[in-house]
């Protein structure tokens, strides 16, 4: 019986786990919001807020306890100067999970996992929109007929 066991194996040996909720941690206080499977974001979320409860505390014991955990000093520096003081009156609950439904290739439940008070960011057009190409027009430097690139060639001789 599995009665009071809430950890989320993942299908991966425990120091395989440690590292992959560590690193997946460190991307989240990185990049203020990370993709992932459900699974994955549902076992982070516990390992995230426990660390902005130490930033939150702010000692030097809570500081190198981090770091233990996440082995990343500029995650932790970031952890503790940027994201604890933006939840310093907030009593948990500093994540959220947003799914988005299906991975296209093996129809696993993906989610968005992202601080509650993280500032907003508005997110730039995909690179195919910035660069579409007007069609049927050419831009001016290639605008220039086979024709007269050889009349070029003919005027240098």
């Amino acid at each position: 019986m599995r009665h009071q066991k809430k950890t989320l194996k993942l299908g991966r040996t425990a120091e395989h786990r440690k590292a992959l909720l560590a690193n997946q941690v460190c991307s989240l206080i990185e990049h203020q919001r990370i993709k992932t499977t459900l699974a994955k974001a549902k076992a982070v979320r516990p390992l995230a807020e426990k660390m902005v409860t130490l930033g939150k505390n702010g000692s030097l014991h809570a500081r190198r306890t981090a770091l233990a955990v996440l082995r990343q000093k500029n995650a932790v520096k970031k952890l503790f100067d940027d994201i604890a003081p933006r939840s310093a009156d907030r009593n948990g609950g500093y994540t959220r999970i947003v799914k988005l439904g299906a991975r296209k290739s093996d129809s696993a439940p993906v989610a968005f996992i992202e601080w509650v008070d993280a500032p907003l960011v508005i997110e730039e057009p995909a690179a195919e929109e910035k660069g579409k190409k007007t069609k049927g027009k050419k831009p001016a430097a290639d605008s220039e007929t086979k024709s007269d690139r050889k009349s070029k060639k003919s005027d240098e001789k």
